[in-house]
């Protein structure tokens, strides 16, 4: 879980340093093909093979789309105008998504007001992060781009804990061809944007090797184990982790603003968050003392 968080953590400098020479659907593209390549040759070094169902892959290619094609260019388009370390913070939010969506579908039953409390707390640190009252600055359709990506991940990791993780198939070789499929959906948009001109320096290539072969292949794969291990709504908690490491790096190597109002919001959401993962305990187990019958049973 640690390994993730820094990992998927670093992503939106990545993801910054790439915007500076490449359009938002060329870092997906980049990052997807990456990813799979990264994969596909873990998967073959380790005599793993790629599912050959059609059904599977009709639930892999569903998964692609939520779990990867589509959050990933929205963080990709958010990017522009919103700084790496407030997208981290507002990515943050996936976890709460995530119970909203098992609530939804019925897998998180009798939801305690603590859990209640901690999704409105969580999503009014987003709207402090936010600030609509401002009416400029932070409050874009980039923001509004983020948060839809992490809306989405909680949807993509939901249907791959109940359709693909935990069925029986490795998740290395799940993971391959989920990225696979995501590069094959975002080939689809290319016309929109991919196809401009590129002239990338070599700081730029790099933020996009270690954005494509570490921050999406490496950090998918530990998402698929840890969602095929402890679930999906457990799988969205390493999102507490996020934000201290975005805004450092962002703050660090880009030298962002991070004013007191972002910190609160920061703050306030991972209170929120920490609120809904509270679960009821469960009841002690009452200890009896054996009966002589029983005893004299055993003995």
């Amino acid at each position: 879980m640690g390994v993730l968080a820094l990992l998927w953590g670093s992503t939106f400098l990545w993801i910054e340093l790439a915007l500076e020479a490449l359009s938002p659907v060329q870092v997906t593209l980049a990052r997807c093909l990456l990813g799979a390549g990264t994969l596909l040759v873990l998967c073959l070094k380790s005599g793993q093979r790629l599912p050959r169902e059609r059904a599977v892959w009709g639930r892999v290619f569903v998964a692609a789309f939520w779990c990867n094609a589509l959050p990933f260019a929205m963080f990709s388009i958010g990017q522009q105008t919103v700084d790496s370390g407030v997208a981290g913070v507002l990515n943050a939010t996936t976890p709460l998504w995530s119970l909203l969506v098992g609530i939804a579908i019925g897998t998180e039953r009798g939801v305690r007001p603590l859990r209640w409390g901690g999704i409105l707390l969580g999503f009014g640190g987003v709207v402090l992060i936010l600030a609509p009252w401002r009416g400029a600055g932070i409050v874009s359709w980039g923001a509004l781009a983020i948060v839809a990506a992490a809306a989405s991940y909680a949807i993509g990791f939901t249907y791959m804990g109940r359709t693909l993780a935990g069925k029986g198939y490795a998740t290395l070789s799940l993971s391959t061809a989920q990225l696979l499929a995501a590069s094959g959906l975002t080939a689809l948009s290319l016309p929109a944007g991919g196809l401009a001109p590129v002239r990338v320096d070599p700081a730029v290539l790099v933020a996009v090797v270690i954005l494509g072969v570490f921050a999406t292949g490496i950090t998918f794969h530990l998402t698929y184990r840890i969602i095929a291990d402890e679930g999906a709504t457990d799988a969205a908690t390493v999102g507490y982790l996020l934000p201290v490491v975005s805004v450092g790096l962002g703050a660090l190597v880009l030298d962002e603003p991070f004013s007191l109002r972002v910190a609160a919001g920061m703050l306030i959401v991972l209170v929120g968050v920490g609120m809904t993962r509270r679960k009821k305990p469960a009841p002690a187990a009452s200890v009896h003392p054996p009966s002589p019958l029983t005893t004299r049973g055993r003995s």
